[in-house]
């Protein structure tokens, strides 16, 4: 730890004042400002010079990041808002992982989750459930054992360069704003909050004008739920127990029939029409039944709202489903998802943006990080929209062919020493909807993680690693084979 001190504009008075008197000296020196307007007190913060790479977010992405990071060798510092490690996996309740037949961290975390029998339909690689509280445990365990220093309930809030290169960000928890230096800086938000902290540029939903912001013509929100039912058998022509048997009803077919039952029992076609119910054990299962459309979700307020008005939704869909009887007596809702799953937020802009022709042509690039599998996968933008083709999402007639996502796509364009991995990466918004499930958010931070570190410790910018010696060091430390 390194003493020193950043003075900045706009740090709250209140910030790290540890008695009633400079509180009261913050309080008496407040400029004067515009009406309408609070000028916040210039303040100095101590800061933290401890880590070669901070990673902001610990979601799928950001703790693929932070550990692979420290097994490189780096000292890392990993930041999370929630109470957990996982984030649209466990505080999210997800519910399965998609796209997740990949080499490295991926495989690690499904033998793992094999050995502690917390995974589902192990028939498949690709796609399964798994056991939240049992991945919540495992990842807390890898960033023990691989040494990297985690803090829960603390969140980003701002940003700092010298010249171009971001060297500073400052963070909000119970212990006030607090200030964190590093050489290298790894945003895994989700909804691309530092970089947009920081000034990079970028884009939102499906239209490539920056003022999109305040429109949000975005992908849907979910709320995600547990339930317990009486007999998950007695419900096998409505929940996904993984790959179906020959003869089984397809996970088509059973979305109908999950969208028939819930507009039976409300009078409502579901706010997602494309209502699923996956198996994870015994009479446990994941539902995903409601939309929130456009919401911005980087807006505290339309979240919150978003958010009560979704576990509403889902408790009436649950009830009203339990009031049918027969194979659904008796299921209820152990618990709703802490976070509201966010599909589509902010894609910073980086060195190079992944496009709708990569997924068309199955683009290979040498510095190709992850190939992804996964198709287009829009839902629909609107509740009319949802209602009209009775599905929820579409492929809005792309085909997927198997692709790259180059290293450029993870490191900003327009900052230095930043770089971003998950849902916030460079890319249109077609290409976004099939590159953002999570079993590809593990792999673009596997890669900015081990980036990040070679770059950090040998004193060069992210840019000027070339991922040949990533892949080098991914194999040296065991994560390729």
């Amino acid at each position: 730890m390194k003493p020193a001190a950043v003075s900045r504009r706009h740090f709250l008075s209140a910030a790290l004042a540890g008695s009633a008197a400079t509180q009261a000296t913050a309080a008496a020196e407040t400029p004067a400002a515009k009406p309408g307007q609070f000028a916040e007190p210039a303040r100095d913060i101590p800061y933290v010079e401890d880590a070669d790479v901070i990673v902001c977010g610990a979601g799928p992405a950001g703790v693929t990041a932070a550990i692979t990071a420290a097994r490189a060798g780096a000292k890392v510092r990993l930041f999370e808002w929630r109470g957990c490690l996982g984030g649209i996996w466990t505080a999210g309740l997800l519910g399965y992982f998609l796209d997740f037949d990949k080499p490295g961290f991926a495989k690690e975390l499904r033998l793992k989750l094999d050995a502690r029998n917390a995974r589902a339909n192990t028939k498949s690689n690709s796609a399964f459930c798994y056991d939240p509280e049992a991945l919540k445990l495992l990842l807390e365990e890898l960033c023990v054992e691989a040494g990297v220093k985690f803090q829960y309930h603390t969140k980003v809030s701002a940003a700092f360069k010298e010249g171009n290169r971001l060297t500073t960000i400052v963070t909000e928890s119970k212990s006030g704003r607090q200030a964190w230096r590093a050489p290298v800086f790894i945003d895994t938000t989700g909804d691309g909050d530092l970089g947009a902290l920081a000034g990079c540029g970028f884009k939102v939903g499906d239209t490539n004008d920056i003022d999109s912001e305040v429109t949000c013509p975005c992908q849907p929100l979910s709320l995600n739920a547990l339930l317990v039912v009486k007999d998950a058998e007695a419900l096998r022509e409505y929940i996904r127990f993984g790959t179906p048997n020959p003869g089984e009803n397809s996970k088509n077919e059973k979305k109908l029939r999950i969208r028939d039952a819930i507009t039976k029992a409300t009078g409502e076609i579901p706010s997602y029409a494309s209502s699923t119910l996956w198996h994870v054990s015994g009479n446990l299962c994941f539902a995903m039944f409601n939309h929130e459309y456009g919401v911005k979700p980087w807006d505290a307020a339309e979240i919150t709202a978003a958010t009560v008005r979704a576990r509403a939704d889902m408790h009436k869909m649950v009830n009203g489903l339990r009031s049918l009887g027969g194979p659904w007596e008796g299921i209820q809702i152990v618990a709703t998802a802490e976070q509201i799953g966010v599909r589509d937020g902010r894609r910073i802009a980086g060195r190079y943006t992944v496009q709708t022709d990569d997924l068309v042509k199955g683009a290979r690039y040498d510095d190709g990080v992850v190939r992804v599998t996964f198709g287009v996968d829009v839902h629909s933008l609107t509740s009319a929209h949802n209602k009209e083709q009775k599905s929820g999402a579409a492929s809005k007639g792309v085909k997927v062919t198997p692709y790259d996502i180059p290293l450029r796509a993870l490191i900003a364009k327009d900052v230095d020493g930043l770089m971003m991995a998950g849902r916030c990466i460079s890319g249109d918004f077609i290409s976004h909807s099939s590159y953002r499930v999570t079993g590809n958010s593990v792999a673009m931070g596997e890669a900015t993680g081990v980036i990040g570190a070679l770059a950090a410790l040998s004193k060069r910018m992210p840019h000027d690693v070339p991922w040949s010696e990533g892949l080098a060091k991914l194999k040296d430390i065991g994560q390729r084979v």
